[in-house]
């Protein structure tokens, strides 16, 4: 047959190779078991570590200060409570196996895998801070105890698997978990994949990550039924006041939680002048102690339940309040990332973030509640964490009202200006702030 006369190509369907269509089924579906267990434990350890804190907070903020007499929350027993909590911690550090893991000021939300014998060290000391009222969240040490284990564990059960694929799995169960969705999971793992080569479309690549995700998301929700909604009133008709308000408020929590990070090298290097951490963390607590002290009870601890109790009260809060309580919190934030206390920086941020949305609501009345309150939270988590996927899902999810995300979406804009290229709440190996 002549070339003129040659059958015409196959098209459509047809035309793919039954192999080249078959080949993504063999290499996603064996991924879903390990996935989901990786997504159950990751959500159990998380869930365990949070209900040993809580057991342990309930003790020492409420059953000893009343065997005792005392005011649970009285300025006395706070600055007590977290000097003794720098005390306990600092044993940790000092003595465990492992001494808690890394220097948490160089350690973001991830990470290379840490040895084995690390992970209890850093989960008691974790579990301690949390219980003892600093203010510092689960999500870094939890992170990186799951990513231990599952790197561990996986390159022993299936060695021909890689390394990054394990560490995948377990950054994106243990951020479900912590969220209780996998979208979050899924905004923070695209960004990360952003730059990365890789074979596949980035669907196939977010596969195994969002199953593990699901995974860890669904089973907190069954055990724990996390709630972000502050309760807030939905804005529902946003106009151009709104988007100017966004905008300008966004901006300014942004440059508000920049200067923690320009703050925080010179911090972080006063603290490790004290050299051992039996003392860096016992002053460390003492400051925060004193902190404590001045803010009150609601400037104490990770701040979620604490962002609720302080958006429960709209209008009952005086803007010098508000004030106080933002700069009080983002102060205890740097103290205790400098001293050498476990955890993440998230969750007080979004208590930073509350208390200054509040207290621009306080000063221009006039502003939506859920705009105020959302836009500054996007700021604060902008200049502190430099994750924006996660900064807007989480200002969102605050809101709970649909017609925020296109303000958020374009207030996020002048802010990211702000802080790109900035120094980050996080050092290098040598102290120096990333940028």
């Amino acid at each position: 047959m002549t070339a003129d006369h040659a059958p015409p190509a196959p098209s459509g369907p047809s035309a793919v190779p039954p192999s080249a269509v078959e080949a993504p089924l063999r290499i996603l579906l064996p991924q879903v078991l390990p996935a989901l267990v990786v997504g159950v434990v990751a959500s159990l350890l998380f869930l365990g570590i949070s209900a040993l804190a809580e057991k342990l907070e309930g003790v020492l903020w409420d059953d000893l200060p009343d065997a005792l007499g005392i005011g649970g929350y009285s300025s006395l027993w706070i600055i007590a409570m977290l000097t003794a909590t720098g005390v306990a911690v600092g044993l940790v550090v000092w003595k465990v196996p492992g001494h808690a893991g890394p220097d948490p000021a160089a350690m973001g939300l991830g990470g290379p895998p840490l040895a084995p014998g690390v992970v209890p060290g850093l989960l008691l000391a974790s579990a301690l801070a949390l219980a003892g009222g600093v203010s510092l969240g689960p999500e870094n040490p939890i992170i990186a105890a799951n990513i231990a284990l599952a790197y561990w564990l996986g390159r022993k059960a299936a060695p021909a698997v890689p390394g990054a694929a394990w560490v995948a799995l377990a950054s994106s169960a243990t951020i479900g978990a912590l969220f209780g969705t996998p979208v979050a999971a899924a905004l923070v793992i695209s960004e990360a994949l952003a730059g990365q080569p890789g074979r596949g479309s980035l669907w196939d690549r977010l596969f195994a990550p969002l199953v593990a995700a699901g995974a860890g998301a669904m089973t907190t929700q069954l055990l724990a039924e996390p709630s972000f909604d502050m309760g807030l009133p939905p804005l529902t008709d946003p106009g151009g006041s709104d988007l100017l308000a966004a905008m300008v408020i966004a901006s300014a929590a942004a440059l508000f939680g920049l200067a923690s990070c320009y703050l925080f090298p010179y911090l972080h290097a006063a603290f490790r002048r004290l050299r051992h951490p039996m003392v860096m963390l016992p002053v460390g607590g003492l400051v925060l102690g004193l902190l404590g002290a001045v803010g009150g009870p609601l400037t104490l601890f990770k701040g979620l339940a604490e962002v609720k109790e302080l958006t429960s009260s709209l209008g009952g809060w005086s803007s010098g309040e508000l004030a106080k309580f933002a700069v009080v919190k983002l102060l205890a934030l740097l103290v205790a990332a400098s001293c050498g206390f476990r955890g993440g920086r998230i969750f007080p941020a979004v208590f930073i973030g509350a208390a200054f949305g509040l207290l621009a609501q306080a000063l221009v009345t006039e502003v939506h509640p859920a705009v105020a309150v959302s836009s500054a939270v996007l700021g604060v988590l902008l200049a502190t964490t430099r994750q924006g996927w996660i900064s807007l899902f989480t200002a969102a999810v605050l809101a709970a009202s649909p017609a925020m995300l296109a303000l958020l979406c374009v207030a996020s804009l002048p802010a990211w200006l702000l802080v790109t290229g900035r120094p980050q709440l996080e050092l290098d190996e040598r102290g120096r702030a990333l940028r």
